[in-house]
């Protein structure tokens, strides 16, 4: 089942990214420039373990940063984004669970970047360090990851600067059981040009 999830979003995220190129080549060859545009976000939130991550962990909390060029006025982007997260151990056990990482994401965004609502879906690989630490020691791994998931951007003022709230599905492929978990994390992303 994890394979053919891998495979679907491997799947989508070439077929969106495919699509965009092709979008911003056709723009050029009508004569009309595909404007594009670069945005710089900061956020925080919780992340909420799930599958055997919650059984042994609480929700917790994230920082992240992300960039995204956007191509074809703005409908399709490709984003990078990083992140760090900590949830502690449940049942009293010292300790906690650190994710550091990284992500490509394609973003599809319906509509016009003047719209005030901006509604978006996005999904992306990426890797992951998970490093659990336990009284007794600790352990870490580098794997790949990937998800998907939605948000929304909300416009603030006139110029490009939007607040954004945004979740995703991540799997964490780890050696004896995937680390699954979703992150929700709002703040605000500033338009360079």
């Amino acid at each position: 089942m994890k394979r053919t999830m891998r495979a679907a979003l491997v799947v989508a995220v070439v077929t969106l990214l495919g699509s965009a190129v092709s979008a911003q080549r056709a723009a050029a060859r009508q004569g009309g420039k595909a404007a594009s545009s670069i945005r710089i976000g900061v956020g925080g939130g919780v992340l909420m373990p799930m599958g055997t991550y919650k059984d042994g962990d609480k929700l917790g909390w994230l920082a992240g940063a992300d960039v995204t060029y956007w191509l074809t006025g703005g409908t399709f982007g490709i984003r990078a984004e990083g992140s760090y997260s900590q949830t502690s151990h449940k049942n009293n056990v010292a300790g906690s669970t650190k994710l550091f990482g990284g992500m490509a994401d394609v973003v599809w965004a319906p509509g016009t970047s003047a719209d005030q609502i901006r509604p978006y879906v996005l999904g992306g690989l990426g890797f992951f360090n998970v490093k659990a630490d336990f009284p007794l020691g600790s352990g870490s791994a580098t794997k790949i990851g990937f998800g998907g998931g939605a948000g929304a951007a909300f416009k603030v003022g006139t110029g490009g600067t939007r607040v954004f709230v945004e979740g995703k599905f991540m799997d964490v492929s780890t050696d004896v059981n995937s680390t699954t978990f979703i992150p929700i994390r709002a703040g605000v992303r500033f338009a360079t040009k």
